[in-house]
C-alpha cells in the first residue's frame, strides 16, 4: 500500500480525495493528511498564484516527509473584481479562514453590480511532488455565478453563493457527490489521476 500525503489539515479535502480515488477504482493508496504525520514547519503561503503556492506547499511536505505528497490551493475569482479575492480568498476579509466574513465582504463589494456581471470561477492548482523533486501541476476552473445572498449547508468557503453554469442551485447545495463530479477542485485531481495511478502500481 503506498501512503501519499494530502498536505491539509481540512478533513473534509482528505474525504474528498479518498472518494474521487475510490469512484475512479485507483487502489493501492492510502491517503493521509498533515495530522497523520510528524509535525515539521510550514512554510506560510506567499504565492502569487495557485500555482505557486500549490507547489510549495507540496515541495516542503514531501521533503519533510518523504511522502509523495498532493497540495491545492484554490480560491475564487470574481470578475468583476478584476479576478480578486484570488489568492488571497481565504483571508479576503483579513484573518485566515473566517469564512462568513469573507463571504460577507464579497457580497458588498458586489451590491451594486448586476445579474449579468457577477460572473467567477473557481480555480484549483493541484501540485503532486515525488521525494525526487519531481512535480506534476494541474488547474481545474469550475465556472459560475455570484448571487445576492447564500443559500445551502454543505461545503465551505464562498460555497453558498456560487451558482455553477448549467445549475439553479448553489455549489453548497450540491451532494458531495455531484460536486466531486464538477468541482475546481475534483476536476484538478483527476487530472492528477494518471501520476496517482503510476504510485498505486
Amino acid at each position: 500500500m503506498t501512503r501519499i500525503l494530502l498536505a491539509t489539515r481540512n478533513q473534509k479535502k482528505l474525504v474528498e480525495l479518498r472518494r474521487i480515488l475510490a469512484a475512479e477504482g485507483v487502489t493501492g493508496v492510502e491517503v493521509v493528511g498533515l495530522a497523520d504525520v510528524p509535525e515539521f514547519p510550514e512554510a506560510p503561503e506567499t504565492g502569487a498564484t495557485f500555482e505557486e503556492n500549490a507547489v510549495a506547499k507540496a515541495a516542503d511536505a514531501a521533503k519533510a516527509t518523504g511522502l509523495p505528497t498532493v497540495a491545492d490551493d484554490s480560491g475564487i475569482e470574481v470578475d468583476a473584481l478584476n479576478g480578486m479575492p484570488g489568492v488571497l480568498s481565504a483571508r479576503w476579509a483579513g484573518r485566515h479562514g473566517d469564512d462568513q466574513a469573507n463571504l460577507d465582504l464579497v457580497l458588498g463589494q458586489l451590491a451594486d453590480v448586476p445579474d449579468e456581471r457577477r460572473g467567477a470561477a473557481f480555480v484549483s492548482a493541484a501540485a503532486l511532488v515525488l521525494p525526487d523533486g519531481t512535480q506534476t501541476v494541474v488547474r481545474g476552473e469550475w465556472r459560475g455565478t455570484v448571487i445576492r445572498e447564500a443559500r445551502g449547508t454543505n461545503g465551505f468557503g464562498y460555497d453558498p453563493i456560487f451558482v455553477p453554469e448549467g445549475e439553479t442551485r448553489t455549489s453548497a447545495e450540491l451532494s458531495p457527490e455531484e460536486k466531486d463530479a464538477d468541482s475546481h477542485r475534483g476536476r484538478a485531481l483527476r487530472l492528477l489521476l494518471p501520476e496517482l495511478r503510476k504510485l498505486a502500481d
